[in-house]
């Protein structure tokens, strides 16, 4: 049976509730990071790479080889250590050449494990087919896998790695802080209006220079002063990012299936309401009875008898909880843990309740 492990955020006022600086919770409209990724091979594996049947390792390394000089053909390739894999990395908005981000490499191939292996040189491209970083180095895989004998131990996912500053930055991206006719476009990483009209407020009272208007939920325009000297745009740009501001707290309860977690506030509070349930076991044991003939008489028709008599069984276990005024979520979890609730049950009962309204907060299931 599993049980649940109940995480809550303690916020017993608002006055506990920290102020956070405007670059933690939004990012200025253009500011992003971008994706790369690219195809390359891993080396070096104890037999645990793509098999032969995999024509597109086969040919790969037959294309590396040729470049060595080596002309052989993909058909004579039969070695299992090496793997086709994919390569990603995500570049940050602000990069330079010889940059080193991270790279994590997948395999694409029907390779059992990545353990011990290292990438070869790699191209990273962009969206738009341009080259931005070469990776290349050992990959550092948190699993393994031992198999041998039909027996198979295996720890995480093996056929995934990192390798921690394995690329090296080849082209940079640079952003313009110079915005256009002055105008500077906050957007927030979760769009609110309350949170949007407090951000505007408050960059008003912390620079009265600028003029700082809400849009959208999502989105806050603040107005810079009509000359600007460039050295002073990335101070005053900072300081914008600096202005602190209280977040609004969203009510949700997040509910993991897989790992049996749900994180809630402890400000979640549920009204009173009546909580049932129940499972239905159907049991079936059957058992054969054999039946000897009363008189044994040398005929080759006389035989004993085999009957089969099942007995089935059905039990209903059930058990109801109710909820007192001030209750919360963490009392709820306590509740049904204490009933030896499953995961399933547990999703469906809160959404159960929060379908009839006794539950004032979002239910995210993971």
């Amino acid at each position: 049976m599993r049980r649940f492990l109940v995480l809550f955020f303690l916020l017993s006022s608002p006055l506990m509730a920290a102020e956070l600086q405007l670059r933690n919770i939004g990012r200025f409209d253009g500011w992003k990071e971008n994706y790369l990724s690219g195809i390359g091979l891993v080396s070096g594996l104890a037999n645990t790479g793509d098999s032969a049947r995999n024509k597109t390792t086969r040919q790969a390394l037959a294309n590396l080889m040729s470049r060595f000089d080596l002309n052989v053909q993909d058909s004579q390739i039969t070695s299992r250590n090496v793997a086709s894999v994919i390569v990603t990395a995500t570049l940050p908005a602000v990069s330079r050449p010889g940059d080193r981000i991270d790279v994590t490499v997948t395999s694409m191939g029907d390779a059992k494990s990545l353990v011990g292996g290292a990438l070869l040189l790699t191209p990273l491209k962009g969206p738009n087919g341009r080259i931005y970083c070469l990776a290349q180095g050992a990959l550092n895989v948190g699993g393994y896998r031992a198999e041998s004998h039909d027996s198979l131990v295996q720890q995480n996912h093996p056929t995934v790695g990192l390798i921690p500053g394995g690329c090296t930055v080849e082209q940079g991206t640079q952003i313009d802080p110079q915005p256009a006719n002055g105008l500077l476009r906050f957007v927030l990483n979760q769009p609110d209006y309350v949170m949007s009209a407090s951000v505007a407020a408050k960059v008003r009272k912390t620079l009265p220079q600028l003029n700082a208007v809400s849009r959208d939920a999502g989105l806050v325009e603040i107005q810079l002063p009509q000359y600007v000297a460039p050295d002073q745009l990335v101070e005053l740009i900072a300081s914008i990012e600096a202005v602190r501001v209280e977040p609004v707290n969203q009510i949700k309860v997040v509910v993991n299936e897989r790992s049996g977690v749900v994180v809630a506030g402890a400000q979640t509070v549920i009204s009173p309401i009546a909580v049932s349930y129940g499972n239905l076991r159907i049991s079936i044991n059957s058992t054969s009875i054999v039946a000897q003939p009363l008189l044994v008489i040398n005929s080759p028709d006389t035989r004993a008898s085999i009957t089969r008599d099942s007995t089935i069984k059905a039990t209903e276990a059930g058990a109801s909880v109710i909820t007192r005024p001030g209750n919360t979520v963490a009392d709820l979890v306590a509740l049904l843990n204490a009933q030896r609730v499953s995961a399933r049950d547990m999703i469906a009962i809160l959404q159960a309740i929060k379908a009839s309204g006794a539950l004032y907060a979002d239910i995210v299931v993971q």
